[in-house]
């Protein structure tokens, strides 16, 4: 358990706040008294937390997102006193935050648009710009934070469905919101290893609910087309070793430039993108109980990092500890 705690006056759930997630400002909605609480679990950077409180509004100023930009190493969030579930995340970093509202209403603002929350509802924010949460009256929500990393979609491209009430239309954000509240209810009592597993489970779903709201929007241009095949091509190719910008661009039947083209404005490059999933992969398989007996050089070949020795360093660059030792880590 990383963060349970309760608040009994305003000023001490604005420390809470900020504890638990990014640097944010809070405002009260009415004189008088205030309790809240939080119940926040980090799973291998996916923040679960289920809030409860009195009505309040938080906001993510422009003077937060500049401080918290120049942060360049691990740190706590807020107070700097390392309690809290946002101690984990690394400074700097962007996230998205998925909120499923519970009980009562709320207001959600960002990037020019505006959603109201009611019972059921999901709603989408970046926290890498401004945004406003407001509460009229007495709320509860879960709300998963997660590195923008995790989500396999270019960030311009989900800056669409900042601040809309995602899956509203679809089944598939029917099963993302059941998924989260059996999560939510049941992500306490698992271990730390099956929790990794399932909260990722649950970002992965939440991606596929934003990517369908994205074609549901409108048609993808061409840029974007290719853009989706390549990614999907590089998902399928992973285990190739020979995965590289070159065999991808002669596999499309374009140069190497016209390729790097394609991914500019996405946020990743050819070779980051290729680097990112293949970590994600090894994270996924080292984190999974079911796998304990594969070496950790077996689980880098079979993802196309066959190089132990590269794969330990590249490893440790993007997660922030050797393989090994994150095993440990997640199957404690």
């Amino acid at each position: 358990m990383l963060l349970e705690s309760t608040a009994s006056d305003f000023d001490g759930w604005k420390s809470l706040v900020s504890d638990s997630f990014v640097p944010l400002d809070t405002e009260p909605q009415r004189r008088g008294g205030f309790r809240g609480a939080i119940s926040a679990r980090d799973y291998d950077s996916v923040v679960m937390s289920h809030i409860s409180a009195n009505p309040h509004a938080v906001l993510r100023t422009p003077s937060l997102i500049s401080a918290d930009t120049d942060t360049d190493t691990d740190t706590d969030i807020g107070t700097g006193t390392g309690t809290g579930a946002g101690a984990q995340r690394a400074g700097g970093a962007n996230y998205y935050k998925v909120s499923l509202q519970l009980k009562g209403h709320g207001l959600l603002v960002q990037d020019g648009r505006e959603v109201s929350l009611a019972p059921g509802s999901l709603a989408i924010y970046d926290t890498s710009r401004p945004y406003t949460l407001s509460f009229d009256c007495d709320f509860s929500s879960y709300v998963m934070m997660f590195p923008q990393t995790r989500v396999n979609l270019p960030t311009d491209t989900v800056r669409q469905l900042t601040a809309t009430s995602i899956g509203a239309d679809h089944q598939l954000g029917a099963a993302a919101t059941q998924l989260i509240t059996q999560a939510g209810a049941m992500l306490p009592t698992l271990s730390r290893s099956v929790g990794i597993r399932l909260a990722g489970n649950v970002v992965d779903l939440l991606t596929t609910v934003m990517a369908d709201e994205l074609s549901a929007a409108e048609a993808p241009g061409e840029r974007q087309r290719l853009w989706s095949q390549i990614t999907t091509y590089i998902e399928d190719h992973l285990a190739d070793p020979q995965l590289t910008p070159s065999t991808i661009a002669a596999a499309h039947f374009m140069s190497v430039r016209a390729l790097h083209q394609i991914f500019e404005g996405s946020g990743e490059t050819v070779s980051s993108e290729i680097r990112r999933r293949r970590i994600a992969r090894c994270r996924h398989d080292l984190a999974d109980p079911l796998q304990v007996q594969v070496p950790v050089a077996a689980i880098g070949a079979r993802w196309g990092l066959s190089d132990p020795a590269h794969f330990s360093r590249l490893f440790r660059n993007v997660v922030g500890s050797p393989p090994a030792q994150f095993r440990r880590s997640a199957l404690r």
